[in-house]
């Protein structure tokens, strides 16, 4: 099959507080659309149980992610708190298009907020706002992966994230998971000019 035109990359951002379920949206959409590629970002954070380093993040030393920072490899990055940098490799945004994979993006608020501006229309960024604060919360204690301190502050981040709703194109209510995944259905359709193929 000849290509008869240039690929027109495009992306999609999902940004929420921690606990608020862009990930498990991620994973929805990219099992739903081949047309869709996940850019993976780089972090500092220890690695958890099931993770794989080079498919969930790409697992660096604070000092390795400052050399990155330092040679300009970085779209994007952030200290989310002290010590424990996230960031989005230019490398992984020109491997994707190179697929002619339009791609995905889930990142924090600051890191969403930063893609935006940079790609413009170019850019659907999704705000994913849970129905409650107390709902993210009970979801982060059961997750199990954090320490009072750590959800403490945890809790302080969200709050200030969850004020940032307004600065994106769409805010998403992950109330019930079956209806926010179908709007995100709809929404990555919408935006890509595409559709999945009527179910008999």
């Amino acid at each position: 099959m000849k290509e008869s035109k240039v690929f027109n990359g495009k992306l999609i951002v999902l940004t929420a507080p921690s606990g608020g379920g862009k990930t498990t949206v991620k994973r929805h959409l990219l099992k739903t659309y081949d047309e869709l590629g996940f850019s993976i970002s780089v972090t500092t954070r220890e690695i958890r149980p099931k993770e794989v380093d080079g498919v969930d993040y790409y697992f660096k030393s604070v000092e390795e992610f400052h050399q990155l920072k330092d040679n300009d490899e970085f779209v994007e990055w952030e200290e989310v708190y002290e010590g424990l940098f996230y960031g989005t490799l230019k490398s992984e945004v020109d491997r994707l298009w190179k697929n002619h994979k339009h791609i995905v993006f889930d990142v924090d608020v600051n890191g969403a907020e930063d893609i935006k501006k940079l790609y413009g229309d170019s850019c659907l960024a999704i705000f994913i706002r849970p129905p409650s604060i107390q709902v993210i919360i009970d979801r982060l204690k059961a997750r199990a992966t954090e320490t009072e301190v750590s959800l403490a502050k945890r809790i302080r981040r969200m709050e200030k994230e969850m004020s940032h709703e307004k600065e994106f194109d769409i805010v998403l209510v992950n109330d019930l998971l079956a209806v926010a995944l179908k709007e995100s259905e709809y929404l990555v359709e919408s935006f890509l000019d595409i559709g999945q193929v009527e179910e008999e």
